[in-house]
């Protein structure tokens, strides 16, 4: 496959515009590829990645680690082709048949992070890949990863293993390896929280110093360098490394890669009282690091550099829309926690909720922003138009209304001891109210809620939603009155705990599935990925777990299957597959 006069677009430093782009001749000396020798020794310790994958282009990501710092450019050789072998031989010192190659440079401006933007290329095919850098000591070589592009029409099953919430002390990333083992992945998306700021302090830190996975640095990350670091720390992991080279990634943050519950002007754990500086300045940091950490596309020109939201076409099987629902458009944050006190009186209590729900209900209040609304309206209408057979939203928070069941009433009271005191105190009073619990969620932000079904219903979308943040499993439908718009399905984390941790009460995931018309099924226990099957008459999905992420040693099994059929009026209520 001849594709060395094809369009390849740098985004590393020292490269704009287009790059160079050859046919390696076969049986030539590798080093005569190489632009010209690095200053200092190099490694790639950060493993390689994928991502943003279309119909004709990819990004390649990784990253070289010098020996120390150096002021000037390092030159990496991108080497990629369709025969794995031939990639992989390139350690042998000459180049194979079908091996193509693009010089590209990095430094420390972007911490030595490489990405590129390859464009123009055929569709439906795979690829292998892998750098190198020239030293004095010799050719070094990263790890080969696999790649590919989209179907351009067409298109008769995507394998999408769906994953969120890995935080580094709350246990090994037994799921990164449990999805690298698998050969039937097509692509990973990723929905938030790759990362967690906490310090070893904060929240996991307890288990991380159980299990030696102390966060670095072992503050709360706030700095640019300390955004890098944490990034570097957690790409130095073998099993997420084994996971990205496996497929490209669709990736989109959620909280935690700036910092928890975080919105458009602040977060909750946001603090410039304790010297975390000005929110502005810190979101920009977090996004920086971020885009050079990442396998994923640059925003488009004149959009700023949060807006990351952006979608895909797989053949006429799916519209892929990667949201971004924190940085560019989130309202101010209303929680129940700090407005719902336990000392309150009951007519005290009363007043606070209808303020709250007066608030939460606002029409101005937004989780998108009204120009990404806009634009998911018209891509989901330009999807249906253009005859693709799912519109799916890679969104990071519940869509689906979720209420507590009344604890009081369906717990028993040793059940009710089973809880701990923050719990008793706090949830199993609140849950009397018969309130939305989670208002992070999109039970926070009714109306644009509302606004984006009747979009969906206005374009005849065939939506499917999933969802991570919850650390907790779902299968839900969304219904809108009377009407099912779409279905949702929720994947658990890879480390970070559920509700089932702290309210270990076997049956909770029945009494949440019997309190709520939208709630098909929910698991709160456990850690796992979900592996999304899309065909034109289905979408199936697979809910897996691992046995613990406490230890290396770990085993996998599906633990449910939920599907959805296309019928005369499109998606089809969620119902098991046994």
């Amino acid at each position: 496959m001849d594709i060395s006069r094809r369009k390849v677009f740098g985004l590393m430093a020292g490269a704009a515009g287009g790059l160079s782009l050859g046919a390696c001749a076969s049986g030539r000396s590798v080093s005569e590829y190489s632009r010209e020798k690095s200053p200092v020794g190099v490694s790639f310790d950060h493993g390689v990645a994928s991502g943003d994958a279309t119909h004709d282009s990819f990004v390649l990501w990784t990253r070289v680690t010098p020996e120390r710092d150096t002021n000037e450019p390092i030159w990496v050789t991108i080497f990629y082709g369709a025969d794995r072998a031939a990639i992989e031989a390139l350690e042998d010192g000459t180049m194979g048949e079908g091996v193509d190659f693009i010089p590209v440079n990095t430094g420390i401006n972007r911490d030595y992070t490489v990405k590129a933007d390859f464009q123009n290329l055929p569709s439906d095919a795979v690829y292998h890949y892998r750098f190198a850098v020239e030293t004095d000591a010799g050719m070094v070589y990263s790890p080969v990863g696999k790649t590919r592009t989209l179907p351009a029409s067409g298109g008769e099953q995507a394998n999408l293993a769906v994953i969120s919430c890995s935080n580094w002390p709350f246990g090994y990333f037994n799921v990164y390896k449990a999805i690298a083992q698998r050969d039937d992945v097509d692509a990973v998306i990723h929905l938030g929280d790759y990362i967690y700021e906490y310090g070893v302090e904060g929240y996991g830190g307890q288990v991380g110093e159980q299990i030696g996975r102390r966060h670095d640095p072992v503050t709360e990350i706030v700095t640019l360098e300390d955004y890098r670091t944490r990034h570097a720390q957690y790409k130095s992991d073998p099993d997420l490394q084994a996971a990205h080279a496996i497929a490209p990634w669709y990736c989109t943050w959620d909280d935690h890669e700036s910092t928890n519950n975080s919105y458009r002007s602040g977060a909750e754990n946001h603090n410039p009282e304790n010297n975390e500086g000005d929110w502005t300045a810190r979101k920009q940091v977090a996004v920086q690091a971020y885009l050079e950490w990442m396998p994923v596309r640059e925003p488009q020109p004149g959009r700023a550099a949060e807006s990351i939201y952006r979608s895909a076409d797989w053949g006429d099987l799916a519209s892929i829309f990667m949201l971004e629902s924190r940085l560019t458009g989130r309202s101010d944050e209303i929680s129940w926690f700090t407005e719902v006190r336990g000392d309150m009186a009951p007519e005290e209590i009363m007043a606070t909720v209808q303020d709250v729900n007066t608030r939460v209900n606002d029409p101005s209040r937004t989780m998108l922003g009204g120009v990404q609304e806009s634009w998911l309206a018209d891509g989901m209408k330009s999807s249906v138009e253009g005859g693709k057979t799912w519109q799916l939203l890679a969104n990071q928070v519940i869509m689906a209304n979720v209420k507590l069941p009344n604890l009081t009433e369906t717990l028993t009271p040793e059940e009710i001891g089973m809880l701990p005191a923050g719990y008793v105190n706090m949830l199993v009073p609140f849950s009397t109210l018969g309130q939305s619990f989670n208002l992070d969620a999109w039970d926070g932000f009714p109306a644009a809620r509302q606004r984006l079904y009747d979009a969906a219903k206005d374009a005849g979308a065939n939506m499917l939603v999933i969802t991570g943040d919850t650390h907790t499993a779902w299968a839900n439908d969304l219904n809108d009155g009377d009407d099912l718009v779409g279905v949702e399905f929720g994947c658990t984390s890879v480390t970070s705990p559920g509700m089932g941790t702290s309210a270990p009460i076997d049956r909770l995931g029945q009494l949440m599935a019997d309190a709520n018309d939208d709630v098909v099924w929910y698991d709160p226990f456990g850690h796992g990925y979900t592996m999304l099957k899309l065909t034109p008459e289905k979408a199936t999905a697979d809910y897996h777990k691992v046995s613990t992420v406490l230890e290396r040693e770990f085993t996998t099994e599906k633990v449910a299957t939920y599907e959805t059929t296309l019928g005369p009026n499109g998606v089809t209520p969620l119902r098991p597959v046994v």
